[in-house]
């Protein structure tokens, strides 16, 4: 189903603005919040100003957490003043206050639980995002998070920090950044009207060879670009030219892409320990001159979609005359994987990744206190350093 203008019928509307009425708040809020509520109420509730911070550093992501705390105020009838310090996008330095939220505390006190759930979680997801981009400006990147996310709520908020995230990339070093994603839902955040993506290794076992998963797709699907998954066999390179010559054409208008999402158990097929550090000998010998730690070098030369099994991949449809054959990877491509691919100049083309999820989730707890009751200064000792200057 579709709106009139062809989005998603959610595609306007994202999920974050939930709950918003107040038996839902004070179901998921905490008991001692709702308890200091009605305490407030009978003695007179005053007027008081947080501060939200968090503990690392972070690109500010606060649209959802701000959306939804407009919405309860609107439904409430209260007046809010939000100084936000920094707005979407912006580096936050750990333990500096995002933002200034002042209002009557009666009205405030039981959305903290909420309002912080909405809020630290895409900071961090944007901040890995943003590196992740920075790190590879030239290639584009797929969200592919909603499959490890913990229900649609959460992946609307990690769909959104990634935009936010990438678009800082692209204002700081012009890079491609999220260019689209899996889900039609969240599309909008990336400009698009529906997410993208081919087949799944399901589809592949289904087909029965990677070829005919290939020959399948392109006739249910002969207007879209094809994209093939070809690690399902361990025949990573001779099933991607298998499927380069099958399409001819097509590959040489840059229409056809190979994707790598090898298991982490195993090396692409040709390679080994010795031939992942020749492969990278050859075309990036920097990157293994130097001291690695034992995730970076698993990274550069070990097993799954490793730098060298891009290479590897790269060199074998050059010499076969497939020079305009994109290649696209997946498989755990977090902050510190895009790291060494750069370091390694990876021929990557685009980067499927759900891996700018927090890795740490309690890295993602954002807090507030009251800093100011009826316009003065106070908050609790150690917290000073939230006090609005």
């Amino acid at each position: 189903m579709t709106t009139d203008d062809g989005t998603p019928p959610d595609a306007r509307g994202p999920a974050h603005t939930w709950p918003a009425a107040d038996a839902d708040i004070g179901a998921w809020t905490d008991v001692y919040f709702r308890r200091t509520r009605e305490a407030v109420r009978r003695f007179g509730s005053v007027e008081v100003t947080y501060a939200v911070f968090m503990r690392r550093p972070v690109v500010s992501a606060p649209g959802p957490a701000v959306t939804w705390l407009e919405a309860v105020a609107a439904q409430r009838g209260i007046a809010l003043s939000i100084d936000l310090r920094y707005p979407e996008g912006k580096w936050v330095g750990a333990g500096d206050p995002i933002a200034y939220i002042t209002g009557p505390l009666e009205s405030l006190v039981d959305l903290e639980t909420i309002f912080l759930g909405k809020l630290g979680p895409p900071c961090v997801a944007a901040y890995n995002a943003y590196t992740m981009c920075a790190d590879l400006p030239g290639v584009a990147f797929l969200a592919m998070d909603a499959r490890h996310c913990a229900g649609t709520e959460m992946a609307d908020l990690m769909a959104y920090a990634a935009s936010v995230g990438s678009e800082r990339a692209r204002r700081k070093v012009g890079a491609r950044g999220f260019v689209g994603n899996a889900t039609d839902a969240t599309a909008h955040y990336f400009g698009q009207m529906a997410g993208k993506g081919t087949m799944p290794h399901a589809f592949i076992g289904y087909a029965g060879s990677t070829l005919r998963a290939a020959e399948m797709f392109a006739e249910v699907y002969p207007e879209e670009p094809l994209t093939v998954l070809v690690d399902y066999f361990a025949q990573e390179v001779t099933d991607s030219l298998a499927v380069c010559r099958a399409f001819p054409e097509r590959a040489a208008r840059g229409e056809v892409a190979v994707r790598l999402d090898i298991a982490g158990s195993r090396f692409m097929e040709g390679l080994d320990p010795p031939r992942s550090y020749a492969v990278l000998e050859r075309n990036a010998p920097d990157c293994i001159r130097g001291f690695r730690t034992d995730d970076e070098l698993r990274y550069l030369v070990g097993p799954g979609s490793s730098a060298a099994a891009v290479w590897a991949l790269r060199e074998a449809l050059d010499v076969a005359g497939f020079d305009r054959v994109r290649i696209v990877a997946s498989s755990g491509f977090g902050p510190a994987k895009c790291r060494m691919m750069a370091a390694a100049h990876a021929p990557i083309d685009v980067i499927g990744t759900g891996s700018y999820l927090p890795e740490k989730w309690n890295e993602t707890y954002a807090t507030a206190d009251v800093v100011e009751y009826a316009g003065k200064p106070s908050v609790k000792v150690g917290r000073e350093f939230l006090l609005r200057r």
